[in-house]
C-alpha cells in the first residue's frame, strides 16, 4: 500500500501538462500491447486461413479419393491363386520389360519377381496394377541402385521413355516377393 499512495502522491505534485503527457504514454504502451497481445496474433490467422483451407480441402480430397479406392478393392471378387498368378505374369511382361521375370516359391502363397534396369516411375505403375489386378502385395522387396539408363545415341532424336527408364533417372534391380490371393 505503501507504494501506491507514493505514486498517488507523485502523481498530485505534476502539473496538469505533465499529467497528460503521462497519460498519453500510458495509453500508448497500453495500445501496443492490445496490438501485440491481442489484434496481431488474431490478424496473422485471419490472413492465413484461406491457404491453409484450402491445404485442407486438398487433403481432404485426397482421402476421400483413397477411401473410393480401398473401397472399390474390397468389393471386387476375391480371386483364386491361378487367377492371381496369370495376371501377375501379364503385368510384369507389359509393365516392366522383358528383362524382368516372375518365379514361383515352391508350396507358399507367393511368388518372386525379379527385375532388372526398371525406372521408378514403372516399378510404381506396375505395384498398382499388381495390386488392382492381381490383388498381389509386396511382402519383401530387396532393390539396388542400378546407375542410369543408357544415353541415347548422340545424333539420333529422343526416344521416349520406355519400361526399362530414362535416360537421366537411375533405374533399379532386385528381387519382389508378392503375396498372393489363398488357393480356392
Amino acid at each position: 500500500m505503501n507504494a501506491l499512495k507514493q505514486l498517488q502522491a507523485r502523481w498530485a505534485s505534476l502539473e496538469a501538462r505533465e499529467r497528460r503527457l503521462v497519460a498519453i504514454c500510458a495509453a500508448l504502451v497500453g495500445l501496443a500491447l492490445v496490438w501485440w497481445i491481442v489484434l496481431a496474433p488474431a490478424l496473422k490467422t485471419l490472413r492465413q486461413a484461406p491457404a491453409e483451407h484450402a491445404r485442407l480441402d486438398a487433403q481432404l480430397q485426397q482421402m476421400t479419393t483413397l477411401q473410393a479406392q480401398a473401397k472399390a478393392l474390397q468389393s471386387q471378387p476375391r480371386a483364386n491363386r491361378d487367377e492371381a498368378v496369370k495376371a501377375l505374369e501379364g503385368s510384369v511382361r507389359a509393365g516392366l520389360g522383358p528383362s524382368s521375370q516372375i518365379q514361383q516359391q515352391g508350396g507358399g502363397d507367393g511368388v518372386n519377381v525379379v527385375i532388372r534396369g526398371v525406372s521408378a516411375e514403372a516399378l510404381a505403375a506396375w505395384l498398382a496394377q499388381a495390386r488392382g489386378n492381381a490383388r498381389a502385395v509386396p511382402r519383401e522387396v530387396h532393390l539396388t541402385r542400378s546407375g542410369s539408363g543408357a544415353a541415347p545415341a548422340p545424333a539420333a532424336p529422343a526416344a521416349p521413355a520406355q519400361a526399362g527408364g530414362s535416360s537421366d533417372k537411375a533405374n533399379w534391380d532386385g528381387t519382389l516377393v508378392m503375396s498372393l490371393p489363398a488357393a480356392r
